[in-house]
């Protein structure tokens, strides 16, 4: 007996605005110069995150009836969200600083060792301890480098990376602003800063921020990507996926464009063209969990049973913790008629729901295995 497909439902990944995006390369380049001349600041007002969003993604709740697969960060590009992906166009240390971090003592305070450092060593060192991810101490002497020279944009532009990679988003949106008036020309500065606002929920100024961004660089394929997320946001789809593109022109090696392009084609009902984005996204980056995914849920509704059977495994070994795309497999399974294989990966689904709390999800998995193990035994 072969299950009807529209009996059952994929658990389809949530928009949110994550950011694993935002800890990726493209726009988490620390540096140690914007490489801009002072100028106007073109906003007076301080950036401000909505009050009910100024907390780390991972700690928000009630987002998803189910988890969004990161691999366990805040921000995998995963499923992206704002601030940046990988690109050529990152703002690369000064080849001049040291390749490796100075030995430290770890009896002497972190900053007493600098006791005589300029506001640029400060700034040095930060990016060095953030290269041996010792973020805490990289906020300490970023945050020592901006009180000994407040107009050093780079030191501000730092800490709000620094910041936002511990998910402080409102003291990283204040940081980045700070940048942005200590330097008005860095348009790195203002595409990062529309991406903590814009996770922050607050639109307005995101796309105020974002649009500065642009005017100052129209090749800035960050900005371009941030946009992109919030007329996602917006649900302004055809917007949306202009922005995407523009951002996959200018930055080829970066897959979350052409995720959240697929993301907004099948919210138009497009499915051919959501799927070739996808395929876009896996292409170049292969261990992008969540596109693999919705690839396979494509694919899955058109009935391409194996094909989809394949994108589901791939997404679970991209990311061993994705329930979904043990469910999914599990459904695709079903349809295949190979039952033994059904229950086994759907109970390693519901066991996975059930370990992230997702109980919504753990009942719906434990019923289809239950289904799974009685069509196992029925005549053939």
């Amino acid at each position: 007996m072969r299950v009807p497909l529209y009996k059952y439902h994929l658990p389809a990944l949530v928009i949110i605005l994550v950011a694993e995006s935002f800890l990726s390369p493209f726009g988490y380049a620390y540096v140690l110069r914007t490489g801009y001349a002072n100028g106007t600041a073109p906003y007076a007002q301080s950036a401000r995150l909505t009050a009910n969003a100024a907390r780390s993604r991972s700690g928000s709740a009630g987002a998803s009836a189910y988890p969004v697969a990161c691999g366990g960060k805040p921000s995998c590009s995963t499923a992206v969200s704002p601030g940046g992906f990988p690109s050529s166009e990152l703002l690369a240390v000064s080849p001049s600083s040291p390749a490796t971090p100075s030995p430290r003592d770890p009896h002497v305070p972190l900053l007493a060792q600098y006791v005589d450092s300029s506001a640029q060593d400060y700034l040095t060192q930060g990016v060095q301890a953030i290269q041996v991810a010792r973020v805490q101490d990289a906020i300490a002497l970023f945050r020592k480098a901006t009180e000994l020279d407040p107009n050093l944009a780079a030191a501000h532009y730092n800490l709000g990376l620094a910041l936002r990679q511990i998910g402080q988003l409102q003291p990283a949106a204040d940081a980045f602003y700070k940048a942005t008036q200590a330097d008005p020309q860095f348009a790195l500065a203002y595409a990062n800063l529309g991406g903590s606002l814009l996770e922050g929920s607050n639109w307005q100024q995101a796309n105020d921020y974002l649009q500065r961004a642009l005017q100052l660089d129209p090749k800035l394929g960050v900005a371009h990507y941030n946009l992109g997320l919030l007329r996602e946001q917006q649900r302004d789809w055809d917007k949306a996926i202009a922005s995407f593109k523009k951002a996959m022109d200018l930055s080829k090696n970066a897959p979350e464009p052409a995720y959240h392009m697929g993301i907004c084609y099948l919210q138009q009902g497009k499915a051919d063209k959501a799927k070739d984005a996808f395929r876009k996204a896996v292409k170049i980056n292969p261990k992008y969990s969540e596109a693999h995914y919705n690839l396979g849920t494509v694919l899955f509704s058109q009935g391409k049973l194996k094909d989809a059977l394949e994108a589901f495994r791939k997404s679970a070994e991209a990311n061993t913790n994705n329930a979904n795309a043990y469910y999914g497999a599990g459904l695709a399974f079903i349809q295949l008629r190979q039952y033994p294989e059904a229950a086994q990966v759907l109970q390693y689904a519901r066991d996975l729901y059930n370990g992230q709390r997702n109980f919504q999800w753990a009942n719906n998995a434990a019923q289809l295995l239950q289904q799974a193990q009685n069509l196992n035994y029925q005549p053939r």
